[in-house]
């Protein structure tokens, strides 16, 4: 491996970070799901049905105790920011995991599943950056 990539920040570097909960792994049918969409306007989801619910839920009630305690609202958003992207690393990290293991056993990865890889995180990318 090269001195340049040595360097480079993972997904799977920033999963690690912090405390993983098993509900938060994907399973092989929601990443086979998620890369399903295709097309340079695609944006798949980035977490299962349940866990986009969870988190949205979890939003509102914070916003609404705004009001009543603003700086409780502010340490709470700020922890369920720092708990969706925990999750979201975790997510490209797992993704990144089962390439890895297809290679590291020596099987071909196919050019489709590394296309849908790529348009995941070119979606992802574009939608951070909002493009």
């Amino acid at each position: 491996m090269s001195e340049q990539h040595q360097d480079q920040l993972s997904t799977a570097d920033l999963a690690g970070t912090t405390r993983e909960r098993p509900e938060d792994r994907l399973d092989n049918e929601t990443i086979a799901q998620r890369g399903a969409a295709t097309g340079p306007a695609s944006h798949a989801p980035l977490f299962p049905g349940s866990q986009s619910e969870a988190f949205r839920n979890r939003w509102t009630t914070i916003q609404s105790g705004f009001v009543d305690e603003p700086r409780r609202a502010v340490e709470n958003a700020d922890s369920l920011i720092a708990e969706v992207m925990k999750a979201l690393a975790t997510s490209f990290a797992d993704e990144r995991k089962q390439l890895e293991q297809q290679w590291d056993r020596g099987a071909d990865v196919s050019t489709e599943d590394l296309r849908l890889g790529l348009q995941r995180y070119r979606s992802f990318f574009d939608r951070l950056l909002s493009v």
